[in-house]
């Protein structure tokens, strides 16, 4: 996250000390205000005072890490909110699931901590595995999203061997010879729904066994991450290495925004979020 330095103005305007309800800027404000009623010349005075309180504040490299530091987590807790709402959404094993894969790509950062005196590139090697976490997050959602609109009774195959049977049962009527032409009719559109929803079910199937394999295929990634962070000593290349997995799953992310799309997912699916790992603490530690 990059702030600028209309970002440090805005909140040294408004910092305050612990403890403190008010911002002492607020409180200053309000004095030289109610001065300048008597004098006009304490406008002037209070104006320069506060360019100088504002500058020299936001110009101070302790606020400014303060302010980021700040800045930081508020949108993590932002989207670790959304992350919940999703959560949500699953059943029990796949939460699990997606808890495991979470854990894994922490453990990634931190067998490099353990095994580097100074390790570099945890970074952009944490925006990555953001990345790769967002994907394997929404593969789950919109697996179980496919698994709502099938039904919850029966399996793929069972259902379509239903629907089946139905096709057939309404192709014998058909075949009676002393149909009237209107019960003729509601039989043929009754037949051509049935074979429309037999093909949407079919493709339905088709989409969940993707969607297996594309979560089963970033899980082995992750692991291959995790044995070469184990046994690399070059940073820079896993870096590369987890930043390339990322990017050749551009394909997934945008099959999964069309599929939300189509199953009525609601929006906030569909856009992408900032980096959802954070650092880890023991690289603040080290650096200090």
């Amino acid at each position: 996250m990059k702030l600028g330095f209309g970002d440090y103005l805005r909140a040294a305007f408004n910092a305050r000390p612990i403890g403190m309800l008010v911002p002492p800027n607020w409180i200053g404000l309000a004095a030289f205000g109610l001065l300048g009623m008597t004098n006009a010349g304490f406008w002037a005075i209070g104006l320069g005072l506060e360019l100088a309180y504002l500058t020299t504040l936001a110009t101070n490299p302790r606020f400014q890490r303060s302010v980021g530091a700040s800045k930081l987590s508020d949108t993590h807790q932002q989207w670790q909110r959304q992350i919940d709402a999703l959560m949500s959404r699953l059943d029990e094993t796949d939460r699990r699931r997606y808890r495991a894969f979470e854990s894994r790509c922490q453990s990634i950062l931190n067998l490099q901590i353990q095994g580097s005196a100074v390790p570099t590139g945890l970074e952009a090697q944490a925006d990555s595995l953001g990345r790769l976490r967002w994907i394997y997050l929404r593969l789950l959602v919109t697996r179980q999203i496919v698994r709502q609109v099938l039904g919850e009774g029966a399996p793929p195959r069972e259902a379509g061997d239903e629907l089946s049977g139905r096709i057939g049962q309404v192709e014998r009527q058909l075949e009676a010879p002393d149909l009237t032409a209107d019960l003729r009719r509601s039989l043929s559109s009754q037949l051509d729904i049935l074979r429309q929803r037999l093909d949407k079910r079919s493709e339905a199937g088709q989409k969940l066994t993707f969607l297996d394999a594309e979560i089963t295929r970033i899980q082995e990634q992750v692991e291959l991450i995790r044995e070469q962070a184990a046994l690399s000593a070059d940073p820079e290349a896993l870096s590369r290495r987890i930043d390339e997995i990322a990017t050749t799953l551009a394909g997934t992310s945008q099959w999964i925004k069309e599929q939300q799309q189509i199953y009525g997912a609601v929006e906030d699916l569909l856009l992408e979020p900032p980096p959802l790992t954070e650092p880890p603490a023991s690289e603040e530690k080290i650096a200090q």
